[in-house]
Parts: structure tokens; sequence; C-alpha cells
């Protein structure tokens, strides 16, 4: 049995807990602490599946030499945060998301995700407004777009779209990642060729064995699919349906084999940037690291100023 330990990796990073929404989450926090003279602006960064906070090593001290207080959190389920039993919809995980900022003593913060993280990032304009200062979108269309025919169409028959079939069954697929090799192949077959190295695979392997931490991060693809024609998922849809008021960078990559760049395009904040990385897949901080660094900078430098 893995304990959470293994992904509280060394780095240019501080290592905390902070309680939010009823549970205790990991964040890997870098630039000026709470309390600061001159505060600096936020950033909360939200990694993807299969990953963890981990996902946004490179640019965690980068952000924080550009002038910025970034945490990078494990979503609830994963990582070294709390696994509790329930709140694996994406409603529960933008809650979460709003403590953390509440309890990191701030009033508002720039929200960037990567896959599921970029949908919670998307839905925070909506579910948590006040708390929103602009949403950063990477490999991950806007909600409302996931369930668009055009999306369907472009999935339809993909290798992403049975994985998410196979994921929808119980016990086995958590199972072929805590003792199999699913996570290995899940990285990369939506990731460009050649990207995942031997460490990279092993940390995500080893996350993926604590307790736990696969059936939760499971749970979350679960909702997302099994929530569309409910009540629940209905309401969520209306909710992020309505134009996203706060600025908005999405990023894709052209080689991304899990969401098809030519589908992901779609809904705009007021402004709105798209980019695309040429030859990077899916993971986009991890496979073109710099790029990624390099877009984040520039929009985050071209923000308005935050709220006093």
């Amino acid at each position: 049995m893995t304990d959470q330990s293994v992904v509280l990796l060394d780095g240019p990073w501080r290592h905390q807990f902070v309680a939010a929404n009823g549970a205790r989450f990991h964040v890997a926090e870098a630039g000026p602490a709470a309390g600061a003279d001159a505060p600096a602006p936020l950033v909360v960064l939200l990694h993807g599946f299969p990953q963890t906070w981990w996902a946004w090593r490179h640019q965690i001290p980068a952000l924080a030499d550009a002038g910025y207080r970034v945490a990078a959190m494990d979503l609830r389920g994963t990582g070294a945060s709390d696994k509790p039993p329930l709140g694996y919809d994406v409603p529960t995980l933008a809650r979460d998301v709003a403590g953390v900022i509440r309890s990191l003593g701030a009033q508002e913060a720039v929200v960037v995700g990567q896959g599921v993280g970029g949908a919670v990032a998307w839905s925070m304009p909506a579910l948590h407004p006040d708390l929103t200062r602009a949403v950063g979108a990477f490999s991950a269309p806007h909600p409302a777009r996931m369930h668009s025919p055009a999306l369907a169409v472009a999935m339809l028959r993909s290798t992403p779209a049975r994985r998410l079939a196979f994921f929808q069954l119980p016990w086995f697929p958590e199972q072929s990642m805590a003792r199999g090799d699913l996570t290995e192949r899940v990285l990369t077959e939506w990731g460009a060729p050649g990207w995942l190295t031997p460490d990279v695979a092993r940390t995500y392997r080893l996350a993926m064995q604590v307790p736990f931490a696969a059936h939760s991060a499971m749970e979350t693809l679960r909702w997302l699919v099994r929530s569309t024609p409910r009540m629940d998922g209905q309401r969520y849809l209306a909710a992020v349906r309505e134009p996203v008021p706060v600025p908005v960078l999405q990023v894709h990559g052209t080689a991304d084999r899990c969401l098809p760049v030519r589908a992901a395009r779609g809904e705009a904040g007021r402004p709105y940037r798209f980019e695309t990385v040429p030859g990077a897949g899916h993971f986009l901080a991890e496979e073109a690291p710099e790029r990624t660094t390099e877009l984040l900078v520039d929009w985050l430098g071209s923000l308005p100023a935050p709220t006093a």
C-alpha cells in the first residue's frame, strides 16, 4: 500500500494543507505568502486526469518568479488531499476550489485548469463569480461545448470514447490503474507520441496507488458522463451556459488525442484568447512546459489589476 507522502515531492515550493468545504486539501505553494504588505495576485492551478498537482511543476516556480502567489492544488480524492466517499461532481469540486481560495486568505484568484481541472476552472465564474478573477483552460473545451453534437461526432468511435465507456464500469478501471498499467496507457494515448518518460509514468502510477485515489479520480469521470441526463447535470449545464463574464485563456495542443483541437474552440469570455500549441498533446503543462509558461505569464500580465 502506497502512502500519500509519495506525492509530496521536493522542489521550489512549500507543501501545506488547508481546510475547505468540509475536507482537507493539499496545495504546493510558491511566491509571497499570505499577509504580505503588498499581497501578490493568487493563481490556483488545477490538474487533470490522471495527474496530481505535480503536473504544474514547471510553471509553479516560473509564475512565482513573475510575481504571483501560486497554489497548485490536489483535487478532492487525488494526491495528498482528502478522499471522502462522495462529492466528485464538478459543482462540489468548484466549491472545494472556492474554499481553498478563501482559506489561503485571498479575495479572488485566477483559476487555471488542465483537462478535468479545466472543466472546474470554466465553471468557477458561473458558480463562484465573486472569487474568480479570470479563467485559464488547458486541453479543456467549455463544458457546454463538451456536450455539443460537434464534439460528440468528433469523438465517436475514438480511443478516448472507448476509454470513457470502460471507465463507467465498476471496480475494474480503478484496479487497472492501481495494480495494472492503465495510468501509463492513458498518459500515452492522450498525449503526443513519445512524450511520456519513465520517471513521469512512475510518479503518476505511484500516486494512483495511494488508497482510494484511483477510485476517486474515476468517480469524477463517471459523473461527467452519467450526470448529463440527470437533474443535477442539467442544472449544472444550465448554469455554465451563461456567457463567461471574466477574461479567458484557452489553450489546446494540435496533437491532443483525447479532445480534438478542431472541436475545442467555442465559448468566449470577455475578453477571450484562444491559442494552439503545435505538436503538443493533452498534457500541455508537461509536454510543452516552456510554451505553457510563456502563454500564462503573458496572459496574466495582460489582466486588469486585481480587486483591492
